[in-house]
């Protein structure tokens, strides 16, 4: 049992013990209002890491979420500042998010693509579109907008409540339903799986649109959280996700992973920052954390692979 969880044990184990460590020497970190905004700015984030998580297990790869994310943020604020209304635009975004998911599904699984290669090409396409259209200029949204229409506490805890909704089903379809099963035959073994009756790229192909309408939604739920929308929003978010995905158990190679672990590893990158500007440390030590937090997990999973056989060989040279 241990052996089969240890990266996700061992990430729970190290956000406890940052937990732990700001708790002593750092309380304020635990504030009610700012603690609440935290999570609310990283709930949408979340989403698309629980997303990504999908696409890894597959053996795929999608580097556009940020690139998708912007688009829909655009489109959804262009059509609020158009004076839609929030029930119209939103199934209009998700729509928006997994039809970008059926172009990059389509040519990975259809024509057998690499998917880094197909998901780099839409990226910095989605991009330089939104740029030539945008200018850079922000859409600015109706005040009707900002937090579902209701207070800033009230909206955050909707923001955050519904982020954990979408997460437990997630979860649970994962770990329960059939097609969580299949997401993992065909990130173990894409023929084995075919020879099993199932259908490796239809898989494939609808995990992609599942990642398209999951950043979608978190568009929507990035929307609502401030008066203006930032074209060149979502920078970066493909590798947060990814980093996300893979310190909490993820196996890029696919077929091994869970969703509480990627939460655990999500919450673990989070909290660096905001603990940083807590201890005082300078921020730009941020990044630099986080990724020897990442080369670290990384590193973890590559000795426990190669063990078995490091050990194998001792003996029979032994």
């Amino acid at each position: 049992m241990i052996n089969r969880y240890f990266r996700e044990i061992s990430v729970a184990t190290a956000l406890l013990c940052v937990l732990v460590l700001m708790a002593i020497f750092a309380p304020h970190f635990y504030e009610g209002q700012p603690l609440l905004s935290r999570l609310t700015a990283a709930a949408p984030r979340l989403l698309v890491a629980g997303g990504m998580t999908l696409i890894l297990l597959t053996r795929q790869i999608d580097i556009s979420v940020g690139s998708v994310f912007a688009l829909c943020g655009v489109v959804g604020g262009s059509l609020l500042a158009a004076n839609w209304p929030m029930g119209c635009v939103v199934p209009l975004v998700l729509l928006l998010g997994g039809l970008a998911g059926a172009v990059n599904g389509a040519l990975v699984a259809g024509l057998g693509l690499p998917s880094i290669v197909v998901t780099l090409a839409t990226m910095v396409t989605l991009r330089e579109a939104l740029r030539l259209a945008q200018q850079g200029v922000f859409v600015n949204l109706p005040e009707r907008v900002q937090w579902f229409g209701l207070s800033m506490n009230a909206g955050q805890a909707w923001v955050c409540g519904l982020v954990g909704v979408v997460w437990v089903l997630l979860a649970l379809v994962l770990r329960c339903g059939a097609a969580g099963r299949f997401l993992y035959a065909v990130g173990s073994d894409a023929e084995a799986a075919r020879l099993a009756g199932l259908r490796p790229r239809v898989t494939t192909f609808w995990t992609f649109v599942v990642l398209g309408g999951l950043t979608g939604l978190a568009a929507v739920f990035q929307l609502v959280q401030a008066p203006q929308v930032d074209p060149a929003m979502g920078r970066q978010l493909e590798l947060e996700a990814i980093a996300a995905a893979v310190v909490g158990g993820v196996a890029i190679s696919g077929g091994r992973g869970s969703l509480w672990g990627v939460l655990a590893g999500f919450l673990l990158l989070t909290c660096i920052g905001p603990a940083l500007t807590y201890l005082g440390v300078k921020p730009y030590w941020d990044k630099a954390i986080q990724g020897a937090v990442v080369l670290l997990a990384v590193t973890a999973d590559g000795w426990r692979r190669c063990r078995p056989r490091i050990e194998s060989g001792r003996r029979k040279t032994g």
